[in-house]
């Protein structure tokens, strides 16, 4: 049968009765729906089709083991913060999600409560001061905390070729749920933005930069894990986050200190910073 501008679509949902399973086939169809709602929206020039088909073809091929373009494309787009809020309705009081990011590490070297992380790097001292909580108010005792964030220069350890893992740890909290770590001020940073994405985005008149924050993923049995970022307050690109990810219960004040006895009791000789947040993490829904 032929298939027209009118009718195509139809056509090529009625291809896909046959899926190999329901969710397959409604995925599939609302696919072909939605792009096909796209084109006759658009009405895009042959030239301009095969522009976009050569993006998506340099997109991949911008892809290695330690960069995922596709990821960079779906945070720039707001696709990743969409998925992550739609599979995150936590319940009223706990803490709210963001993406994972680009930059995690699995099972990252565990430290001693009270750690300096920062491997020596230079920047403005930061304590960290944090508890975990269930949204009932109980302290989740032995939480298993990693952190990881930006130097003050705005690089991950994992980008930087020949560097050893520095500002990302693993903690476990006391009994009364608390967590303690030294670090540095994260600076805001570029997404890497020398590919087709960071083309995409000078073309749409948009910078490539992330607020200042520090990254945090919290699990223990019985609670669903919790994977977040803390932003820092007053940040310049807090309204403009280039991958959407900022929440406004996300964003924190640090308290700047004179040299002298923090409040875990280390004798700092320069000025630091204080950050304290108290994490809430849902019930388990197992």
């Amino acid at each position: 049968m032929q298939t027209t501008e009118l009718t195509i679509t139809d056509a090529v949902v009625a291809r896909m009765a046959n899926a190999t399973s329901p969710r397959v086939r409604e995925i599939s169809e609302a696919l072909v729906r939605h792009l096909h709602a796209f084109v006759r929206e658009v009405e895009p020039t042959l030239e301009e089709w095969f522009a976009g088909i050569d993006f998506l073809t340099r997109t991949g091929q911008m892809c290695s083991p330690t960069r995922q373009e596709f990821i960079l494309l779906s945070d720039t787009l707001g696709v990743s913060m969409l998925v992550d809020s739609i599979n995150h309705r936590v319940p009223g009081g706990a803490t709210e999600t963001t993406v994972l990011g680009p930059f995690y590490v699995a099972d990252p070297p565990e430290q001693p409560l009270g750690a300096d992380i920062s491997a020596g790097k230079p920047g403005e001292r930061l304590l960290v001061l944090g508890t975990v909580r269930g949204v009932s108010g109980e302290p989740v005792a032995g939480a298993v905390v990693d952190t990881w964030q930006s130097d003050s220069e705005g690089y991950y350890d994992v980008q930087l070729e020949g560097a050893e893992l520095a500002l990302r740890a693993r903690f476990r909290a006391d009994g009364e749920g608390r967590f303690s770590f030294w670090s540095l001020v994260p600076s805001s940073y570029p997404i890497p933005d020398d590919g087709p994405v960071g083309h995409m985005l000078r073309q749409q008149g948009r910078h490539p930069y992330r607020p200042a924050h520090v990254h945090f993923r919290i699990g223990a049995p019985g609670y669903e894990e919790l994977v977040t970022h803390v932003f820092v307050a007053g940040d310049e690109y807090l309204d403009s986050d280039v991958v959407f990810g900022v929440k406004e219960s996300l964003v924190h004040e640090l308290e700047r200190h004179e040299p002298g006895t923090a409040p875990d009791g280390t004798a700092v000789d320069t000025p630091y910073a204080v950050l304290r947040y108290d994490f809430v993490l849902a019930g388990s829904a197992r």
